[in-house]
């Protein structure tokens, strides 16, 4: 329960830069990919994923940060996000996605509301709530679309290793040298 100021501005910017590359993942995704269902999915999901960037960057500047600042995470994570994006069939690309990324993204933000004063940090609270519950909901949405069309299901033994190399990553927020001058708590 003990996070200063710098360090909820870092996390929430590294929440914010995950969701940035999601949304930009899936974007990206749509042209490449065949199926229409599979198409429409990420379209609906990039907005959403917008969404939460666009709250996550304004609640950076009320934690006295920039305005919509991203905080890239460490080096191991950052290198998974980019295996991800550069996932090329349709079956990987939902399973890596749905089934890897997002359950470690609730994860975190569990983590984040785990260590943070729910009643001083009530709006970052409320926002990584909301997200959650979208989060569940997305994943709700591309379990249906893998029970439609059952040969868009992913290798699991793909998902499990992804979600094992996101779980050794504890620490994955690059946190920032505090300025002297800035006297943040």
């Amino acid at each position: 329960m003990g996070m200063t100021i710098r360090e909820k501005a870092d996390t929430v910017g590294c929440l914010r830069y995950v969701s940035v590359v999601a949304m930009e993942t899936l974007a990206r995704w749509i042209p490449t990919t065949a199926e229409l269902e599979a198409k429409i999915c990420f379209g609906r999901h990039v907005w959403e994923f917008a969404q939460h960037a666009d709250a996550l960057g304004k609640r950076t500047a009320e934690l006295r940060a920039a305005l919509h600042f991203s905080n890239p995470p460490v080096k191991g994570y950052a290198a998974m996000l980019s295996e991800l994006a550069a996932a090329s069939t349709t079956r990987d690309r939902i399973a890596l996605f749905y089934e890897g990324l997002l359950p470690d993204l609730e994860r975190r933000y569990r983590a984040y509301l785990d260590h943070t004063d729910h009643l001083l940090d009530d709006p970052s609270v409320r926002l990584m709530e909301r997200a959650l519950a979208d989060v569940t909901r997305i994943r709700s949405e591309a379990g249906a679309l893998v029970r439609e069309r059952p040969e868009l299901a992913g290798v699991p033994s793909t998902v499990r290793a992804w979600a094992e190399r996101a779980g050794a990553i504890a620490e994955w927020v690059t946190h920032r040298a505090p300025a002297a001058a800035e006297g943040l708590a």
